[in-house]
Protein backbone atom coordinates (compact mmCIF):
# COMPACT_ATOMS: atom_id res chain seq x y z
CA UNK A 1 0.00 0.00 0.00
CA UNK A 2 1.29 3.26 -0.86
CA UNK A 3 2.22 5.70 1.67
CA UNK A 4 2.11 8.57 -0.64
CA UNK A 5 -1.54 9.23 -1.88
CA UNK A 6 -2.89 11.25 -5.13
CA UNK A 7 -2.84 14.55 -3.21
CA UNK A 8 -6.10 16.26 -2.46
CA UNK A 9 -5.89 19.42 -0.66
CA UNK A 10 -6.88 20.76 2.88
CA UNK A 11 -8.13 23.93 1.59
CA UNK A 12 -5.83 25.67 3.66
CA UNK A 13 -1.64 26.24 2.22
CA UNK A 14 -0.25 25.70 5.48
CA UNK A 15 -1.69 22.58 6.64
CA UNK A 16 -1.23 21.93 2.77
CA UNK A 17 2.95 22.65 3.28
CA UNK A 18 2.71 20.59 7.07
CA UNK A 19 1.19 17.64 4.75
CA UNK A 20 4.70 17.50 2.48
CA UNK A 21 6.98 17.57 6.00
CA UNK A 22 4.87 14.39 7.12
CA UNK A 23 5.68 13.23 3.03
CA UNK A 24 9.50 14.21 4.00
CA UNK A 25 9.69 12.65 7.46
CA UNK A 26 8.42 9.09 5.57
CA UNK A 27 10.93 9.81 3.29
CA UNK A 28 13.52 9.74 5.42
CA UNK A 29 11.91 6.62 7.30
CA UNK A 30 10.94 8.14 10.32
CA UNK A 31 7.63 6.82 10.26
CA UNK A 32 6.92 8.58 14.05
CA UNK A 33 7.64 11.61 13.59
CA UNK A 34 5.22 11.70 10.27
CA UNK A 35 2.40 9.86 12.24
CA UNK A 36 3.00 12.54 14.77
CA UNK A 37 2.26 15.38 12.05
CA UNK A 38 -0.44 13.67 10.01
CA UNK A 39 -2.75 13.31 13.33
CA UNK A 40 -1.93 17.01 13.92
CA UNK A 41 -3.73 17.70 10.64
CA UNK A 42 -6.37 15.67 11.03
CA UNK A 43 -7.23 17.40 14.39
CA UNK A 44 -6.47 20.95 12.59
CA UNK A 45 -8.69 19.82 9.73
CA UNK A 46 -10.60 16.72 10.21
CA UNK A 47 -11.83 16.83 6.39
CA UNK A 48 -8.82 16.91 5.35
CA UNK A 49 -8.95 13.11 3.15
CA UNK A 50 -5.40 13.30 2.15
CA UNK A 51 -4.01 13.05 5.56
CA UNK A 52 -6.37 10.39 7.06
CA UNK A 53 -5.17 8.22 3.74
CA UNK A 54 -1.56 8.91 4.61
CA UNK A 55 -2.42 8.11 7.98
CA UNK A 56 -4.06 4.63 6.85
CA UNK A 57 -1.24 3.70 4.95
CA UNK A 58 1.41 4.08 7.33
CA UNK A 59 -1.44 2.54 10.01
CA UNK A 60 -1.24 -0.20 7.38
CA UNK A 61 2.66 -0.89 6.50
CA UNK A 62 3.02 -0.78 10.40
CA UNK A 63 0.01 -3.75 10.94
CA UNK A 64 -2.30 -1.99 12.85
CA UNK A 65 -5.13 -2.75 10.71
CA UNK A 66 -8.04 -1.37 13.13
CA UNK A 67 -6.53 1.91 13.00
CA UNK A 68 -5.67 1.93 9.44
CA UNK A 69 -9.59 0.68 8.71
CA UNK A 70 -10.53 3.83 10.92
CA UNK A 71 -8.04 6.12 8.95
CA UNK A 72 -9.38 4.58 5.81
CA UNK A 73 -13.01 5.30 6.32
CA UNK A 74 -12.47 8.98 7.77
CA UNK A 75 -10.95 9.68 4.28
CA UNK A 76 -13.52 7.77 2.20
CA UNK A 77 -16.23 9.68 3.68
CA UNK A 78 -14.09 13.11 3.56
CA UNK A 79 -13.76 12.25 -0.12
CA UNK A 80 -17.02 11.18 -1.41
CA UNK A 81 -15.82 10.41 -4.87
CA UNK A 82 -12.92 8.29 -3.80
CA UNK A 83 -10.31 10.16 -5.77
CA UNK A 84 -7.68 8.61 -3.51
CA UNK A 85 -9.27 5.07 -3.53
CA UNK A 86 -9.42 4.35 -0.23
CA UNK A 87 -12.24 2.23 -0.31
CA UNK A 88 -10.14 -0.31 -2.25
CA UNK A 89 -7.58 -0.45 0.45
CA UNK A 90 -11.17 -1.04 2.81
CA UNK A 91 -11.45 -4.05 0.35
CA UNK A 92 -8.04 -4.98 0.67
CA UNK A 93 -8.30 -4.83 4.84
CA UNK A 94 -11.40 -6.80 4.28
CA UNK A 95 -14.09 -4.37 4.77
CA UNK A 96 -16.64 -3.58 2.51
CA UNK A 97 -16.79 -4.93 -0.73
CA UNK A 98 -14.05 -7.40 -1.45
CA UNK A 99 -14.01 -6.52 -5.02
CA UNK A 100 -15.47 -2.91 -5.37
CA UNK A 101 -15.09 -1.15 -8.40
CA UNK A 102 -12.28 1.66 -9.28
CA UNK A 103 -14.15 5.48 -9.49
CA UNK A 104 -13.54 7.14 -12.85
CA UNK A 105 -11.71 9.94 -10.41
CA UNK A 106 -9.54 7.63 -9.21
CA UNK A 107 -7.62 6.09 -12.00
CA UNK A 108 -7.60 9.08 -13.83
CA UNK A 109 -5.73 11.17 -11.14
CA UNK A 110 -3.67 8.07 -10.54
CA UNK A 111 -2.55 8.34 -14.53
CA UNK A 112 -2.63 12.41 -14.78
CA UNK A 113 0.20 12.18 -11.84
CA UNK A 114 2.27 9.50 -13.78
CA UNK A 115 1.78 10.67 -16.83
CA UNK A 116 5.42 12.43 -16.87
CA UNK A 117 8.47 9.50 -17.00
CA UNK A 118 5.50 7.10 -17.20
CA UNK A 119 7.14 5.10 -20.50
CA UNK A 120 10.45 4.79 -18.73
CA UNK A 121 9.31 3.47 -15.71
CA UNK A 122 6.96 1.37 -17.72
CA UNK A 123 9.15 -0.03 -20.67
CA UNK A 124 12.63 0.18 -18.52
CA UNK A 125 11.92 -0.74 -14.89
CA UNK A 126 8.93 -3.24 -15.51
CA UNK A 127 9.41 -4.61 -18.78
CA UNK A 128 6.70 -3.80 -20.03
CA UNK A 129 5.73 -5.59 -23.34
CA UNK A 130 1.85 -5.70 -23.39
CA UNK A 131 1.27 -3.90 -27.09
CA UNK A 132 3.83 -6.40 -28.46
CA UNK A 133 2.26 -9.59 -27.22
CA UNK A 134 -1.00 -8.42 -28.41
CA UNK A 135 0.53 -8.02 -31.88
CA UNK A 136 2.44 -11.11 -31.98
CA UNK A 137 -0.47 -12.94 -30.97
CA UNK A 138 -2.59 -11.98 -33.68
CA UNK A 139 -0.11 -12.52 -36.10
CA UNK A 140 -0.31 -16.19 -35.17
CA UNK A 141 -3.98 -15.89 -35.87
CA UNK A 142 -3.85 -14.49 -39.36
CA UNK A 143 -3.95 -15.85 -42.06
CA UNK A 144 -1.34 -13.63 -44.12
CA UNK A 145 0.40 -10.18 -42.87
CA UNK A 146 -1.73 -8.01 -40.32
CA UNK A 147 -3.79 -5.28 -42.05
CA UNK A 148 -6.59 -3.12 -40.58
CA UNK A 149 -8.91 -0.28 -41.59
CA UNK A 150 -10.08 1.55 -38.37
CA UNK A 151 -8.49 0.29 -34.77
CA UNK A 152 -9.55 1.64 -31.93
CA UNK A 153 -6.91 1.67 -29.07
CA UNK A 154 -8.83 1.92 -25.54
CA UNK A 155 -6.75 3.10 -22.05
CA UNK A 156 -4.18 3.80 -24.98
CA UNK A 157 -2.01 5.89 -22.27
CA UNK A 158 0.93 7.75 -23.47
CA UNK A 159 0.40 5.87 -27.01
CA UNK A 160 2.44 2.72 -26.57
CA UNK A 161 -0.14 0.92 -28.34
CA UNK A 162 -0.33 3.28 -30.95
CA UNK A 163 3.14 3.08 -31.65
CA UNK A 164 2.96 -0.78 -32.24
CA UNK A 165 0.18 -0.70 -34.41
CA UNK A 166 -0.13 3.04 -36.16
CA UNK A 167 2.03 0.98 -39.27
CA UNK A 168 -1.31 -1.82 -39.63
CA UNK A 169 -4.05 0.33 -39.90
CA UNK A 170 -5.27 3.21 -41.85
CA UNK A 171 -7.21 4.98 -39.45
CA UNK A 172 -6.02 4.67 -35.42
CA UNK A 173 -8.36 6.40 -32.30
CA UNK A 174 -7.29 6.47 -28.68
CA UNK A 175 -9.17 6.89 -25.70
CA UNK A 176 -7.90 7.52 -21.91
CA UNK A 177 -9.24 8.55 -19.15
CA UNK A 178 -6.68 11.02 -18.37
CA UNK A 179 -5.51 14.19 -20.08
CA UNK A 180 -1.98 13.69 -19.06
CA UNK A 181 -1.62 10.57 -20.77
CA UNK A 182 -3.57 12.00 -23.87
CA UNK A 183 -0.75 14.60 -23.89
CA UNK A 184 1.99 12.39 -23.95
CA UNK A 185 0.47 10.47 -26.78
CA UNK A 186 -0.21 13.50 -28.16
CA UNK A 187 3.17 13.62 -28.77
CA UNK A 188 4.13 10.41 -30.61
CA UNK A 189 2.03 12.04 -33.55
CA UNK A 190 0.29 8.54 -34.06
CA UNK A 191 -2.84 8.88 -33.12
CA UNK A 192 -5.40 10.21 -35.84
CA UNK A 193 -7.86 10.89 -33.15
CA UNK A 194 -7.47 11.13 -29.39
CA UNK A 195 -9.91 11.16 -27.17
CA UNK A 196 -10.25 12.05 -23.14
CA UNK A 197 -13.33 10.21 -21.87
CA UNK A 198 -13.86 7.20 -19.56
CA UNK A 199 -14.19 4.14 -21.64
CA UNK A 200 -17.33 3.14 -21.28
CA UNK A 201 -18.60 6.70 -21.91
CA UNK A 202 -16.83 6.53 -25.23
CA UNK A 203 -18.07 3.47 -26.49
CA UNK A 204 -22.16 3.88 -25.31
CA UNK A 205 -21.61 7.16 -27.30
CA UNK A 206 -19.72 5.22 -30.32
CA UNK A 207 -22.14 2.73 -30.68
CA UNK A 208 -23.07 1.65 -34.16
CA UNK A 209 -19.10 2.74 -35.13
CA UNK A 210 -17.10 -0.18 -37.32
CA UNK A 211 -13.72 -0.67 -36.07
CA UNK A 212 -11.87 -3.40 -37.64
CA UNK A 213 -9.79 -4.09 -34.16
CA UNK A 214 -10.46 -2.75 -30.64
CA UNK A 215 -7.22 -3.22 -28.55
CA UNK A 216 -6.41 -3.02 -24.79
CA UNK A 217 -3.57 -3.25 -23.74
CA UNK A 218 -2.99 -3.72 -19.49
CA UNK A 219 -6.17 -1.82 -19.20
CA UNK A 220 -8.63 -4.02 -17.73
CA UNK A 221 -6.70 -4.65 -14.51
CA UNK A 222 -8.16 -1.30 -13.16
CA UNK A 223 -12.10 -3.11 -14.38
CA UNK A 224 -13.80 -5.26 -11.93
CA UNK A 225 -16.49 -6.46 -14.53
CA UNK A 226 -15.32 -7.28 -18.19
CA UNK A 227 -18.57 -8.02 -18.89
CA UNK A 228 -20.03 -4.83 -19.63
CA UNK A 229 -17.39 -3.74 -21.61
CA UNK A 230 -17.06 -6.76 -23.90
CA UNK A 231 -20.31 -5.84 -24.46
CA UNK A 232 -20.12 -2.15 -25.52
CA UNK A 233 -16.80 -3.77 -27.22
CA UNK A 234 -18.90 -5.89 -29.39
CA UNK A 235 -21.28 -2.65 -30.71
CA UNK A 236 -18.62 -0.44 -31.90
CA UNK A 237 -16.84 -3.82 -33.69
CA UNK A 238 -17.13 -4.64 -37.33
CA UNK A 239 -18.49 -7.57 -38.48
CA UNK A 240 -15.56 -10.01 -38.37
CA UNK A 241 -13.63 -7.48 -35.99
CA UNK A 242 -10.80 -8.14 -33.56
CA UNK A 243 -11.20 -7.26 -30.26
CA UNK A 244 -7.64 -8.22 -28.54
CA UNK A 245 -6.48 -7.59 -24.85
CA UNK A 246 -4.68 -8.36 -21.55
CA UNK A 247 -5.18 -8.84 -18.16
CA UNK A 248 -3.22 -10.21 -15.44
CA UNK A 249 -4.50 -13.97 -15.31
CA UNK A 250 -6.18 -15.28 -11.76
CA UNK A 251 -5.67 -18.98 -11.08
CA UNK A 252 -9.15 -19.64 -9.96
CA UNK A 253 -12.40 -18.29 -10.29
CA UNK A 254 -14.32 -14.97 -10.89
CA UNK A 255 -12.16 -11.34 -9.89
CA UNK A 256 -9.67 -10.48 -6.89
CA UNK A 257 -8.49 -6.92 -6.14
CA UNK A 258 -4.13 -7.85 -5.62
CA UNK A 259 -2.01 -6.12 -3.48
CA UNK A 260 -1.10 -4.10 -6.22
CA UNK A 261 -4.96 -2.36 -6.28
CA UNK A 262 -5.07 -4.03 -9.82
CA UNK A 263 -7.70 -6.78 -10.86
CA UNK A 264 -6.99 -10.09 -11.78
CA UNK A 265 -9.52 -12.24 -13.77
CA UNK A 266 -10.06 -15.83 -14.25
CA UNK A 267 -10.02 -17.47 -17.90
CA UNK A 268 -13.38 -18.74 -16.49
CA UNK A 269 -14.63 -14.92 -15.70
CA UNK A 270 -13.00 -13.64 -19.54
CA UNK A 271 -14.60 -16.57 -21.43
CA UNK A 272 -18.33 -15.68 -20.25
CA UNK A 273 -17.55 -11.64 -20.81
CA UNK A 274 -16.60 -12.84 -24.73
CA UNK A 275 -19.89 -15.65 -24.42
CA UNK A 276 -22.31 -13.05 -23.15
CA UNK A 277 -21.64 -10.37 -25.27
CA UNK A 278 -22.03 -12.72 -28.13
CA UNK A 279 -18.66 -12.62 -29.71
CA UNK A 280 -16.61 -16.09 -30.43
CA UNK A 281 -13.42 -16.56 -28.52
CA UNK A 282 -10.21 -16.77 -30.69
CA UNK A 283 -7.86 -17.51 -28.09
CA UNK A 284 -6.72 -17.25 -24.39
CA UNK A 285 -3.44 -17.94 -23.69
CA UNK A 286 -0.95 -17.67 -20.72
CA UNK A 287 1.91 -14.36 -21.03
CA UNK A 288 3.52 -12.03 -18.67
CA UNK A 289 3.41 -8.62 -20.06
CA UNK A 290 5.58 -7.18 -16.98
CA UNK A 291 7.66 -7.99 -14.47
CA UNK A 292 7.43 -6.87 -10.79
CA UNK A 293 10.47 -7.25 -8.15
CA UNK A 294 12.12 -9.03 -10.61
CA UNK A 295 9.42 -11.47 -11.25
CA UNK A 296 7.02 -11.86 -14.55
CA UNK A 297 3.09 -11.40 -13.70
CA UNK A 298 1.28 -13.86 -14.65
CA UNK A 299 -1.34 -12.81 -17.40
CA UNK A 300 -3.54 -13.90 -19.77
CA UNK A 301 -4.04 -12.54 -24.07
CA UNK A 302 -7.13 -12.44 -25.15
CA UNK A 303 -8.72 -12.47 -28.80
CA UNK A 304 -12.22 -12.48 -29.79
CA UNK A 305 -14.08 -11.59 -32.40
CA UNK A 306 -17.43 -10.00 -33.72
Amino acid sequence: MTATPLFVSSGDLVLDRRYNWALNFLDRGDVVAATDVLQQLIEAAPDFATAWFALGAVRARLGDRNGAIVAFGAAREADTEDHLGAGLHLARLGVGEATPSMSAQYVRRLFDQHATGFDEALVERLDYRGPQIIKATLEALADGPLQFGSVLDLGCGTGLGGAAFRELCDRLVGVDVSGGMIEQAEAKAVYDKLVVAELSDYLAASAGARHDLVIAADVFVYCRDLGPIASAVAGVLARGGLFAFTVENLDGTGVVLRESLRYAHSSDHVRAAIAAAGMELKCVDSVSTRTERGEPVDGLVVVASR
